[in-house]
């Protein structure tokens, strides 16, 4: 791990709800602060199995990985990764191939600062942390052109994160001009949650949200499905999360006793 010194990292808000942060208090972590304990239960008012959402997302980048290293990928692009869980993407990465290389990208100090005591690989392959955003795809390229071969194939999973970006800040946009560095057997790997299922308590949490500073763009299965134009979706196509090759892990408890209202599917580039 040789990424940047966390004590240079730009100063923790704890002013207003961060993304990461609460998805940490979902999964039931320590690293999150009042302010995202206190949106994290106003949505659980919403509706209570936010948690178990979170979990299935968790569940399908497991599966995912799994299936990717199955299918001989070995270099993965994790943006948004979040406070690190284990197991991470890349220890399941590595479990199937050891020598697998992954990048790590997020724009929450709390996720760095915790980086480069849990983000540690096999010594056969590397991992790596960027602290960047989604809406800075050059910064991202660039320093993952540093650890991963761009001449070999790619991953690159956006796991719950394209919903926290608008269609102002060119959300699809963001999407293509990644893939477009990517070379030929490249995978897009993609959670969105969307309102399709529960309209009502959507437009409620994004409303809440909003009033903290934070962006939900919900988007139909249509608005999600563009973002693997030009791909070959990987069977079963656009799915529930917990619905894209459920024998690749163990189910999340509680995760078939009501609507999980979002979308996964990975995509290959011909």
């Amino acid at each position: 791990m040789t990424g940047q010194d966390p004590m240079s990292a730009v100063q923790i808000d704890t002013t207003r709800p961060h993304p990461a942060r609460m998805y940490d208090w979902y999964l039931g972590g320590k690293d999150n602060y009042p302010v995202d304990e206190e949106m994290g239960r106003q949505m659980l008012t919403l509706d209570p199995r936010v948690p178990v959402m979170a979990r299935v997302n968790r569940a399908f980048m497991h599966r995912t990985t799994r299936w990717l290293a199955r299918s001989g990928v070995r270099q993965f692009l994790d943006i948004g990764t979040g406070i690190p869980t284990e197991p991470n993407l890349h220890q399941v990465a590595q479990k199937t191939a050891p020598g697998a290389r992954v990048v790590y990208c997020d724009n929450d100090p709390i996720v760095l600062a915790h980086a480069a005591a849990l983000l540690r690989g096999t010594d056969e392959g590397a991992t790596e942390y960027l602290q960047a955003d989604v809406r800075d795809p050059d910064a991202i390229l660039e320093g993952a052109k540093k650890v991963l071969d761009f001449t070999r194939p790619v991953a690159l999973s956006l796991i719950a994160l394209l919903h926290f970006v608008s269609d102002e800040d060119g959300a699809h946009d963001l999407v293509h001009r990644l893939l477009a560095e990517l070379p030929s057997g490249s995978y897009l790997v993609m959670t969105h949650a969307t309102a399709d299922f529960t309209p009502e308590e959507s437009r409620a949490a994004t409303e809440k949200l909003r009033a903290a500073g934070v962006t939900l763009a919900l988007r139909s299965r249509e608005e999600f499905s563009r973002f693997f134009d030009g791909l070959h979706l990987v069977e079963p196509g656009v799915e529930v999360p917990h619905h894209w090759h459920p024998e690749l892990g163990e189910p999340v408890p509680g995760q078939d006793d009501g609507v999980i209202p979002g979308y996964g599917a990975v995509g290959r580039k011909a």
